[in-house]
């Protein structure tokens, strides 16, 4: 009977690790599709809201934005202040101040999430498995749970929301360990638009007067 119960147990975890590895191959593979569509892409333009939400620190606020993003280059705006990174400096425009700051920015192998990796972050550095299905406005948004491998990470779980029919993120819900839950929502999203080449070129004339500050 010892026994019995014993090759049950065995069993069950061979059951249940054999499903949790499937669920795993199925995110990842979803997830490299979604990275293809968007590798494939030229550039890419969008709008987004969100919210940041924090009840222990008891602040709640909305956020909107827009971004162009073409190779490791960016563009976006953040409630006001626009961030330029032109591959290897990333400009902090505040016009509600008049100031610019400069920093030089390295390819450290950071996980944070910043507009020049919100397509491709789930990459690397986290663990990945299906999550749960919603019909939004007749659109099937599968989710994936991504979970950082790393222990000290400022993540505690990501769901990212994808749209089973085109490939394209949706939404992106992510949860700190400090509690702040942070969730963005695609508004509207363009590929392969004809882009000036100044939009990611940082023009010092257009800031005459301003502070500038070039960081070390």
């Amino acid at each position: 009977m010892k026994m019995t119960k014993m090759y049950m147990m065995v069993f069950l975890c061979f059951a249940f690790a054999k499903a949790a590895t499937a669920q795993s191959n199925q995110a990842s593979k979803l997830l490299d599709e979604v990275a293809a569509k968007y590798n494939g892409y030229e550039n890419v333009m969008f709008t987004y809201k969100g919210n940041l939400k924090n009840a222990k620190a008891n602040f709640d606020t909305d956020l909107q934005g827009e971004a162009k993003l073409s190779g490791n280059k960016y563009n976006a705006t953040y409630n006001g202040t626009t961030y330029m990174f032109d591959g290897k400096k990333l400009y902090t425009i505040n016009r509600e101040d008049e100031q610019v700051t400069i920093a030089t920015q390295n390819n450290d192998g950071s996980e944070m999430i910043n507009p020049s990796n919100i397509m491709t972050f789930y990459q690397k550095g986290y663990t990945k498995e299906l999550d749960i299905v919603q019909n939004v406005g007749g659109r099937k948004i599968q989710y994936v749970k991504l979970k950082p491998i790393k222990s000290g990470s400022d993540y505690k779980s990501i769901l990212l929301g994808i749209d089973a029919n085109t490939k394209h993120i949706y939404n992106t819900i992510i949860t700190e360990r400090s509690g702040t839950v942070i969730t963005f929502t695609l508004k509207s999203f363009k590929t392969n638009q004809p882009l000036p080449k100044s939009s990611f070129i940082f023009d010092s004339n257009q800031y005459k007067g301003w502070d500038i500050e070039e960081m070390n």
